[in-house]
């Protein structure tokens, strides 16, 4: 963060006074080394000189050049301070304006420390802060060593750390013998080619400047090169080949020259680099999951790279480095030093994945081939189809890296066959899940789960997963994200499972609201015989009876249910007797097993009809009978 200082110069100076901290500034020596970087661009500014213009031209124009050098190293150096307060860094530059760049130590993400051989030999390094992949990085250049030391581990300590240091602990050292494996990684093996080809295109470009090279030189040199003799140029063949695989093996030295992983301060340090030497810290609490990845030849040689995925560090690909190149079981324990067990074995995914990963390898290549034929290429179609064929086996192989696993605490994934990668994250650095599902793999019953990650590259693909084990494996680690997503039936309305239709429901467990009719008290004792019964417009009920409100079937007018065992009425239609005719509405239905009630909300013995209170029966004109047999007025 970058802000201009526009308070008065007292104010300023009370700030820092009030502060009690005291600004640094960098190691004297430090316009030395800028310096004696100017001088080697200057001489070959001044073999330029030399040869438009002589000895004199030369020799006056590096004077000024290096003149100019010096005098804008030292002005820099003398304009430029850091301060280190409790809770930032901050970096003060004034000459004409001032300005002054906060970085939160809070917001540190590494502190790495690079000392080139000017600075080596001066005992010289240079501080590189990153305060996160999207800015905020801040550089000093230079401090002497212990300076540098001292503000990694200034930087990089928490309130929570402060008290006794703790000793530096080795977690994994490369052996010598392991530089062999460089040939292994394309990437080294290709290094020496473009090391060349900047080396050529530097001197192409010089003597073009010179007027060195002609056109006429440049087609002389192409006729000389086309008539060497065959053995010669097969000789240069077999030199080049024999040469890539030592200069990959000295470019590799060069760069990880006694790399060292070792614990210190609540940070990984990672050391590497023999003209160059590098030192990168990484917070340990911000390393959320490693990276394994190899590739065909290396995994034959039994030979990984490791990598750690770190929250918002900036260059991962090479700060987030453990090991360049070490055989697994090495690779396996550093893993377990820094984030805990890599959990496995892997689950293999469906067979149905593998006809997929086939098709994907081969089907890029028969198009062309097609589509050559088609145009009347056949050389250009045979190679393809050739390819095609090829990639058959390298469809198979992708369907056999493919896997998946977690031990409760860490998930891992695993894809790729040329460059297979095996990615290990804690539980709790997972931030979402993506479940994508192409026309193909729907028709396939097939997924592809993503899981966030907010660190590495922030999301890392489980390719082709059977759709049920993606949405498994993401509610088994995040079960409060996945389940209120997933559909599941309805239980039953009344907690009961469900029966079958042709078996009459249980009875239940209280008296639905009556709207119409009386109403009627759940559970309540039976009436004595002749007496009035408690619920309004209730009549009496015979001993023995059952209870209206528990086993009565509903009536048409919505008074209380009555035994269900027996016929429901139908509003706006007759009720009907089991066995029996229609009867008019208003009329008693005669129930075979059970209890009816009647419009008004009364129950009567079996068999007896139903009746309003003080009328007679519809069915025989007699008054209503008590359960003895006696007519009741």
């Amino acid at each position: 963060m970058n802000v201009r200082d526009e308070r008065p110069p007292r104010e300023r100076g009370a700030a820092a006074r009030h502060d009690g901290v005291r600004g640094r500034r960098l190691h004297p020596l430090t316009f030395v080394v800028g310096a004696v970087r100017e001088l080697l661009a200057l001489v070959a500014a001044g073999a330029t000189g030399l040869l438009v213009g002589g000895m004199s031209t030369a020799f006056y124009f590096t004077v000024v050049g290096l003149t100019f050098g010096l005098l804008f190293h030292v002005v820099n150096w003398w304009t430029f301070v850091y301060v280190v307060h409790g809770d930032r860094i901050e970096l003060r530059r004034s000459l004409i304006g001032r300005s002054v760049k906060t970085i939160p130590r809070e917001r540190i993400r590494g502190v790495d420390i690079s000392a080139s051989l000017p600075h080596r030999l001066l005992g010289l390094a240079v501080v590189h802060v990153d305060a996160g992949s999207d800015g905020g990085e801040g550089e000093l250049n230079a401090v002497s060593r212990r300076e540098a030391e001292r503000l990694r581990r200034v930087l990089l300590r928490r309130p929570s750390a402060e008290g006794a240091e703790p000793p530096r602990r080795v977690l994994a050292r490369m052996l010598p013998r392991w530089y062999v494996y460089a040939p292994l990684s394309g990437a080294y093996l290709l290094t020496p080619f473009a090391l060349a080809g900047s080396l050529l295109g530097t001197l192409y470009n010089l003597g073009d400047d010179l007027g060195l090279i002609t056109r006429e030189r440049v087609e002389a040199a192409g006729r000389d090169v086309v008539g060497l003799p065959t053995a010669l140029v097969v000789a240069l063949v077999i030199a080049v080949l024999i040469a890539m695989p030592v200069m990959s093996v000295i470019v590799f030295t060069l760069f990880n020259w006694d790399f060292t992983v070792s614990a210190r301060d609540g940070s990984l340090v990672a050391e590497r680099g023999l003209v160059t030497r590098r030192s990168v810290a990484l917070e340990r609490r911000r390393v959320r999951g490693v990276e394994i990845a190899d590739n065909p030849f290396e995994r034959m040689a039994g030979v990984v790279r490791l990598g750690a995925l770190v929250t918002g560090l900036g260059d991962a690909a090479h700060r987030g480095r453990l090991l360049p190149a070490a055989p697994r079981p090495v690779a396996e324990a550093l893993a377990a030093r820094v984030l805990g067990e890599v959990p496995g074995p892997l689950t293999a995914h469906p067979p149905v994945a593998r006809g997929r990963r086939v098709a994907r390898a081969a089907a890029p290549p028969l198009g062309v081939a097609v589509l050559a034929f088609l145009a009347g290429q056949p050389w250009v179609g045979s190679g393809c189809a050739v390819l095609a064929v090829l990639a058959v086996p390298l469809g198979l192989d992708r369907y056999r890296q493919l896997g998946h696993g977690t031990d409760g605490a860490r998930l891992s994934v695993r894809s790729g066959s040329l460059r297979r990668r095996q990615v290990v994250v804690e539980h709790t650095a997972i931030v979402g899940w993506r479940v994508r599902r192409t026309l193909f793999q729907r028709r396939l019953g097939l997924a592809t789960l993503v899981v966030a990650v907010g660190a590495g590259e922030g999301g890392y693909p489980a390719t082709d997963m059977a759709e049920a084990d993606a949405v498994a494996l993401a509610a088994e680690i995040t079960p409060a994200w996945v389940h209120p997503f997933l559909t599941t039936a309805p239980p039953p309305a009344t907690g009961e499972p469900p029966t079958d239709p042709g078996t009459p429901p249980a009875p239940l467990d209280g008296p639905p609201p009556a709207p119409d009719g009386p109403p009627v008290v759940p559970g309540g004792p039976p009436v004595a015989p002749g007496a009035p019964s408690d619920a309004p417009g209730g009549s009496p009920v015979a001993p023995g009876a059952p209870s209206s409100a528990l086993d009565g079937p509903s009536d048409a007018s919505g008074g209380p249910p009555a035994a269900l065992s027996g016929p429901q009425a139908v509003p706006d239609e007759p009720p009907t007797a089991l066995g029996g005719p229609a009867v008019a509405p208003g009329a008693s239905s005669g129930a075979s097993d059970g209890p009816s009630v009647a419009p008004g909300g009364s129950s009567v013995a079996p068999g007896a009809s139903s009746a309003t209170p003080g009328e007679p029966s519809a069915a025989s004109g007699e008054p209503p009978v008590t359960p003895g047999g006696a007519h009741r007025t």
